[in-house]
């Protein structure tokens, strides 16, 4: 028996990172899972995004647990893409129980006054507006069914100690709590749960990459303060992080809302 056994979760940015590792490990608690992701570049962001393949991978590794995954391929900017994906994932399983918003990116500058429009308006765009929407599409449905449920943010330390050279992602970061306490108290009635995430740095595509190793390395002025957690590890793994999102999604956590939980290895202890 596992704690998801019977429900559906809905994963933003499930091609892979801790998108996917969440959907393994609620898979392995019991749930189906879709998956929403949006394949292909974006200009304003260095670094690669996910793939068609890697949305096919995940939903691989889920099917390994013997639970059903669907994949949507939708840019959660996309407000008639995200509806959509919702209109499909309630024809599909007919039910929401769990609402992981996880898509998100990553991004820097040497300065705040040297981002750009097109900086600026992406980073917000996918990371707290995005998440807004992928909010306002499934939430009705949770509502509707009337079995409660739990939505969780990922957040970041960045939401909590702004760095130096990621204002746009700071500022974004920082959204999202108040997103989350206002939809605490707006859900609360409802029995859905909202909780916020942050992470400390974590092993995967978004803050290890070349481009973000590069940066790093000749931005030591603003970059010093991002460095090093207070536990002898330099990131956690997604798994680390799914664990805390497993537990909060569950009814282990029926009385847990309008949090936020640290996944951070002691770094705001710093």
């Amino acid at each position: 028996m596992g704690r998801m056994d019977g429900k559906v979760a809905v994963i933003t940015g499930g091609g892979r990172g801790q998108g996917r590792s969440h959907a393994v490990t609620l898979a392995s608690e019991g749930a189906d899972v879709v998956i929403l992701d949006a394949p292909g570049g974006i200009a304003t962001i260095d670094y690669a995004m996910s793939t068609a393949d890697d949305m096919a991978e995940t939903v691989a590794l889920v099917e390994k647990h013997d639970r059903r995954c669907l994949a949507i391929e939708a840019d959660i900017r996309d407000t008639a893409a995200v509806q959509h994906a919702a209109d499909v994932t309630m024809a599909e399983f007919g039910r929401v129980d769990a609402l992981v918003s996880n898509a998100g990116v990553m991004g820097a500058a040497d300065s705040t006054w040297q981002l750009s429009d097109e900086q600026w308006q992406d980073m917000l765009d996918i990371n707290v507006t995005g998440g807004w929407k992928v909010c306002r599409a499934f939430i009705p449905h949770m509502i509707s069914g009337k079995r409660g449920g739990a939505i969780t943010l990922t957040g970041s330390t960045g939401g909590l100690r702004s760095v130096a050279g990621c204002t746009h992602y700071n500022v974004a970061k920082h959204g999202l709590i108040a997103l989350m306490r206002t939809l605490a108290w707006e859900l609360a009635p409802e029995m859905i749960r909202v909780n916020v995430v942050h992470p400390t740095g974590v092993n995967t595509e978004m803050s290890n990459n070349q481009w973000f190793v590069d940066w790093m390395g000749t931005h030591e002025r603003l970059t010093g303060p991002m460095r090093g957690n207070l536990m002898p590890v330099d990131v956690v793994e997604p798994e680390d992080v799914s664990r805390m999102i497993a537990f909060l999604v569950s009814d282990d956590a029926r009385y847990v809302t309008g949090t936020e939980v640290r996944v951070d290895a002691g770094f705001m202890l710093k």
